[in-house]
């Protein structure tokens, strides 16, 4: 058996999928490996890895955390996985802790909490619970695309809006724009804000980087349909590739604007844990004549390593690359007139689920 015998085989069955490889997860025992051992019938169809849905019942739903390079310190997830596949998500790794690979497993096996709003309106009615903005798809999208039948995002955003509670979302897929209904009176007294990753504008690129996520251009208009319905809108330029997308951030930016978001953000790439060798396969398949290229630049941001979790420089990274583009990021808004805070929603509306103050009469 020739090494490029797997090929074929594994090829057809991610098509369609970000990474290239399914490795084991980090605390399993033992290995395994995909090989071609010749039994394979041409004549028969192509496999395809379909994606499979696990119904998770978790007793709690807001994440905290402690960070002091996040705006934010609570956030809700409807799903574990993500069926966009984007190959740099720096999720990946949380896979193996469900005995799963970060691979091919966390775009395909994906975990759903159908339980989510009910446990949310628990949550926020607690009298101890003070409000703070809360975060929508900080670690899986909140809108892949098995949110347009769960619709568990929609019933989350149902519980916030009768609550009056702030929060943002994030997301790279146009289906956001099925909730405008909910949103847009929200925005009228400054409850939520929308961010847009607009990762690059050459569709071929974005179709490999993230290859079940909304094409460019559909962002774009998400953009100009939230906008123009009231709602603040941001684009988050994430993440910046060395020697990939570098070229494109004030173009981006610039079409953005255009279309009428208010802010922006900028974010360098990250490589965290696994994420690591499944982006530098990927770019060995995609991109070998730049593989060597861009992980010297990614490496030289992260102090010679492929990544490092220091609170400050995690998301902006340290060197002359990660100074270029930061600056670059800087004049841009400057130029541009955007404002890079998305979190500085009201929290005075707040009324707890259940609470049944009598209104003022005046």
């Amino acid at each position: 058996m020739q090494e490029n015998d797997v090929i074929p085989f594994v090829k057809s069955l991610r098509r369609g999928r970000g990474a290239t490889v399914n490795p084991d997860g980090r605390f399993e025992i033992e290995t395994r490996d995909f090989i071609s051992d010749g039994w394979t019938d041409p004549e028969m169809p192509e496999r395809k890895l379909r994606t499979t849905i696990t119904i998770e019942h978790p007793k709690t739903i807001i994440s905290r955390n402690s960070s002091p390079d996040l705006p934010f310190d609570r956030s809700v997830n409807a799903y574990r996985g993500c069926e966009h596949g984007c190959i740099y998500c720096y999720a990946r790794p949380s896979h193996a802790f469900m005995n799963l690979s970060p691979g091919l497993d966390f775009e395909s096996k994906l975990f759903a909490k159908p339980n989510a709003a009910e446990l949310l309106a628990r949550e926020i009615s607690r009298p101890s619970y003070v409000c703070k903005p809360i975060a929508l798809g900080t670690n899986t999208d909140p809108y892949q695309p098995i949110e347009r039948d769960m619709k568990i995002t929609r019933d989350i955003i149902k519980v916030l809006a009768a609550a009056k509670h702030p929060f943002t979302i994030t997301t790279k897929s146009d289906l956001v724009l099925r909730d405008v209904d909910l949103l847009e009176p929200l925005a009228k007294e400054n409850i939520v804000s929308v961010g847009i990753s607009v990762t690059s504008l050459d569709s071929r690129l974005a179709r490999a980087l993230e290859p079940r996520a909304s094409a460019p251009q559909k962002r774009l208009r998400a953009i100009a349909e939230l906008s123009k319905a009231g709602i603040r809108t941001l684009v988050q330029i994430a993440p910046v590739i060395p020697s990939l997308n570098d070229p494109e951030l004030e173009q981006i930016m610039e079409l953005a604007k255009d279309k009428g978001a208010s802010s922006a953000v900028c974010l360098l790439l990250r490589l965290p844990g696994e994420v690591a060798g499944l982006f530098e396969q990927w770019l060995e398949e995609n991109y070998p004549d730049r593989t060597s290229r861009v992980m010297k630049l990614v490496r030289s941001t992260r102090g010679g390593k492929n990544y490092d979790a220091a609170f400050g420089t995690r998301m902006v990274g340290t060197g002359p690359y990660a100074t270029l583009i930061n600056k670059r990021f800087i004049l841009a808004c400057r130029r541009l007139g955007f404002k890079t805070d998305k979190y500085a929603l009201t929290t005075d509306l707040f009324r707890k689920p259940g609470d049944n103050q009598q209104l003022d009469l005046f």
